[in-house]
């Protein structure tokens, strides 16, 4: 098999842009990583050079400007991406959920509009369902959208939206209409297409974006609230010009999400294990390399497998979407699985670094902060649990 987590079955083509990419990530990423993650700073110039690789189109349709590539290609590159910094893999995907949705469900007269300068990076993607009172309970959303002639007046706050400050598109689910007796609240909801300036405070009238969210890990991308207050829509930035369909196109975008965290996941994971087994052959104790003590082999082991059998799951997944089929599952356990395993792998790398993981001079310490946000990013543990048990009862039904 040689390395981890290879795939079989690519194209000459995707292998080339995984080239592409893994030599972009060696070469620009992983060089500057640590130094800009301590620092909390926005990685400009790496984005510029992802938009230059046309990595921001690549998923957008070849009519539109972009590369045409499936799930499966960007959700191998993202796993290359993490696999430097994580923070820049977050930058890229909630651009192509939002490119997605559009691709998916958009008018046509919207693609025209905003795919093409999407694919070129110009306008740069966000989307937001959180709320501060709320996370993964999406259906008791308060934020709303009222009608007022060809316009909609839009209030409420959002919350732990990434790329809020940067984005230039924020595709924003609210709920439109009074919750009416019998029926469901997610059959209320709508998503909307706004418009804004990047940077921070009053970003258009109505739409204010306070700041950056200090946070544990995953710096430098910018992870920030969002306040509307009668911020006023057009009625033909309607994600697919009609209302109360906005929670289905969500949760068809998140899909694709939860397959996008499963690759960072994936990534970080072999990012770690990188530095544990590199590590392990470096430091002598008791007069040989500790790759050479069976505990540390023993947890070696533990740590490819956890690697190679996360992959495994992550490209069944996107697979599985490509191939037009209800992925729900598969892209629950593949998020499930690889975020799961990859604290644990990082958590054994830092094990055998020692003391020196601890420190800030060494690269696991970083990844020891990032993984966590893995647990929680696109859907909990416990919500992809809940979602994997009730698919599973579906599919095995007892008939007595």
């Amino acid at each position: 098999m040689g390395r981890l987590a290879q795939t079989e079955g690519l194209t000459d083509i995707q292998r080339e842009i995984l080239a592409t990419v893994r030599e972009f990530v060696d070469k620009e990423i992983l060089p500057v990583a640590t130094e800009l993650e301590h620092r909390d700073e926005y990685p400009t110039r790496i984005v510029e050079g992802l938009k230059e690789l046309g990595l921001f189109g690549l998923m957008i349709p070849e009519e539109y400007g972009g590369l045409g590539e499936s799930l499966l290609t960007y959700a191998l590159c993202v796993e290359e991406i993490a696999r430097g910094w994580m923070s820049v893999s977050g930058i890229i995907n909630t651009h192509f959920i939002v490119a997605y949705m559009l691709k998916q469900h958009g008018t046509q007269e919207q693609k025209d509009y905003f795919l093409p300068k999407m694919a070129l990076g110009e306008i740069r993607g966000a989307f937001s369902m959180s709320e501060p009172a709320l996370g993964s309970d999406v259906s008791a959303i308060t934020s709303k959208a009222v009608p007022d002639g060809d316009e909609y007046v839009l209030t409420g706050q959002k919350m732990w939206l990434t790329n809020g400050g940067t984005s230039t598109l924020v595709a924003v689910l609210c709920r439109t209409g009074d919750q009416q007796e019998g029926v469901p609240p997610h059959k209320s909801m709508t998503t909307f297409l706004v418009e804004k300036e990047p940077g921070f405070g009053e970003v258009r009238p109505g739409l204010t974006i306070p700041g950056k969210i200090e946070k544990m890990g995953y710096k430098g991308v910018d992870t920030t609230e969002l306040i509307m207050d009668g911020l006023r829509i057009p009625a033909d930035r309607v994600l697919g010009g009609t209302t109360n369909r906005g929670f289905y196109q969500m949760m068809d975008g998140v899909e694709v999400g939860r397959v996008n965290v499963a690759a960072r996941g994936c990534g970080v994971a072999q990012r770690a294990f990188e530095l544990g087994v590199a590590y392990a052959q470096q430091r002598h104790t008791f007069g040989k390399p500790i790759a050479q003590h069976q505990a540390i082999q023993f947890k070696l082991a533990e740590m490819g497998t956890k690697v190679e059998a996360a992959h495994a799951m992550m490209v069944n997944a996107a697979r599985k979407k490509d191939a037009g089929a209800r992925n729900d599952l598969e892209a629950g356990m593949a998020k499930y699985l690889a975020s799961e395993y990859c604290k644990e792998v990082v958590e054994d790398a830092f094990r055998i670094h020692g003391g020196y993981g601890f420190s800030k001079e060494y690269e696991i310490e970083r990844l020891y902060r990032e993984a966590p946000m893995l647990l929680i990013g696109e859907g909990t543990a416990e919500i992809q649990k809940m979602i994997i048990g009730r698919r599973l009862l579906e599919d095995y039904r007892s008939q007595g």
